[in-house]
């Protein structure tokens, strides 16, 4: 089984056009939206303390959509400060996209970029062998912990990194949702890589509590709707697959066993409700914000 089944990450396009079918079917960045409109901002009133300049790192970034919604709201918080934004996204894709974004959006005059083309551990590596000292305000690790090896001593790091009022926001799925349960009950089958493909924002809850770390935690209901999945053949349906298992073409390289108990699960009530005629994943997530 595992010699025909590779994992998603093993194709980034195969990766990112799953990536954007699971966006376009699911009110996921509506969902961040509302956090960062209404959260965020409570959160960053206190990281603040008379600070003119603000030193932020966004560790995964993508294309930085999220990203610049979270810096208009430190810019609304904090008028005429100047912020260096730092990112850190191995995609060269990615940050292309990013910086297209970047030139057409208004208002960023008092924000300089520094693009690090790097995963997160690279960038770890880096900055212990150049031995950096710099501090971050704000750091923020947004559905990323997924793609390192060890998220425990990935957390540990960049936590290190903050200043004494700066603050880390950390978002996954949730330990209740469809997700969990997926992958919890076929880790076996479908961890395809070295990295925690299974983790939720419980784990990381766990992890927290064992270090006497304070945090807030908020939870952040969404979902997808993954009727198409359920159509033999249908390309998006197929997309949205390869991303629910994170399985390069699943549909085609899956034992039909497991495909078919796979699909099968995916109609229990702990994943998907049924309305309207649609199926419809619960993806909700959980959002963390650490202390110093």
């Amino acid at each position: 089984m595992a010699s025909s089944m590779k994992t998603l990450l093993h194709d980034e396009s195969r990766y990112f056009k799953s990536f954007n079918m699971f966006l376009d079917r699911s009110n996921e960045h509506e969902c961040i939206q509302v956090f960062i409109d209404e959260i965020l901002p409570g959160e960053l009133a206190s990281i603040g303390d008379g600070k003119c300049s603000f030193n932020i790192l966004g560790v995964g970034s993508g294309a930085g959509a999220v990203d610049l919604q979270m810096l208009s709201k430190l810019q609304l918080k904090y008028p005429g400060a100047s912020i260096n934004n730092e990112i850190v996204e191995p995609s060269s894709d990615q940050i292309h996209n990013y910086k297209v974004l970047v030139a057409k959006t208004p208002n960023l005059e008092n924000v300089s970029f520094n693009w690090n083309k790097m995963t997160s551990s690279e960038y770890e590596n880096h900055v212990k062998e150049n031995k950096e000292n710099k501090t971050f305000d704000f750091i923020h690790m947004i559905q990323m912990l997924y793609y390192v090896s060890d998220p425990a001593a990935t957390i540990k790091f960049f936590h290190s990194l903050l200043g004494p009022k700066g603050k880390l926001l950390i978002i996954l799925v949730s330990g209740t949702g469809g997700w969990s349960h997926l992958w919890k009950t076929f880790k076996h089958q479908l961890c395809l890589s070295e990295f925690s493909q299974d983790i939720t924002i419980q784990d990381i809850k766990e992890y927290l509590d064992s270090t006497g770390l304070k945090y807030q935690h908020y939870d952040l209901p969404s979902y997808v709707d993954i009727t198409e999945c359920f159509t033999e053949g249908d390309k998006n349906g197929e997309l949205l697959m390869d991303l629910l298992t994170e399985t390069y073409e699943f549909s085609k390289t899956a034992p039909p066993d497991l495909k078919a108990e796979i699909m099968s699960f995916l109609r229990q009530p702990e994943c998907t409700t049924e309305k309207d005629g649609k199926i419809i994943f619960n993806s909700t997530m959980g959002a963390i914000v650490v202390e110093p």
